[in-house]
């Protein structure tokens, strides 16, 4: 199969594992999928939990990375200084920007607060119009069912219109992530979605 033009990816997961191996497994396979396909990994640039796994499969697999860390977590974080190309912000704020300019569209593997507030963001700034990025929850044995049942919850009490719904793709692999952002982001559908 002939790889798509030149893609980026912006990968939103946790600093830690999880307590689920299939967290580890999948995080790999996205990693390598998205370096299969030719496309540029794009996330926070941290070397541990789930973010250092997806990292490290990219590059094994010869991908593209791109990561953005404040300063403030270098330590933290670990810093993952031999990315393709590694930016240090001076804020969360700054990073969360560079990341989505960056990318041309956004996958949420399992994380915490930090997945969640980046999810959030994406997912309103697509409300208000101001991207039209493919959001894809990478649903991990179930993991965000909890979120996805609150974005109904929020719908059905009258608080956001049935196309919110719309504006998150459920997958359940990372087979079925790259599936779902080949569809999205091949030039026959871009043109589509333009014309």
């Amino acid at each position: 199969m002939a790889k798509s033009s030149t893609r980026s990816v912006c990968v939103y997961c946790g600093s830690r594992s999880g307590d689920d191996p299939a967290f580890h497994d999948e995080a790999e396979n996205l990693g390598t999928a998205l370096a299969a396909e030719g496309w540029r990994l794009v996330y926070g640039a941290g070397d541990v939990g789930l973010m250092g796994v997806v990292a490290r499969a990219a590059q094994a697999a010869g991908g593209d990375t791109f990561g953005v860390i404040p300063e403030h977590l270098l330590r933290a974080e670990v810093g993952k200084v031999d990315l393709t190309r590694f930016i240090v912000t001076e804020t969360m704020h700054e990073r969360k920007k560079v990341m989505v300019m960056n990318a041309d569209a956004i996958v949420v593997m399992p994380g915490g607060a930090g997945s969640l507030d980046e999810f959030f963001e994406v997912l309103t700034w697509r409300q208000l119009g101001l991207h039209a990025k493919p959001i894809v929850l990478l649903n991990v044995n179930g993991y965000w069912d909890p979120l996805q049942a609150l974005l109904d919850h929020v719908i059905a009490r009258g608080f956001a219109d049935a196309s919110l719904a719309a504006f998150v793709t459920s997958a359940t692999s990372a087979r079925d992530v790259t599936q779902t952002l080949r569809d999205a982001l091949c030039p026959d559908a871009l043109a589509q979605t333009r014309g």
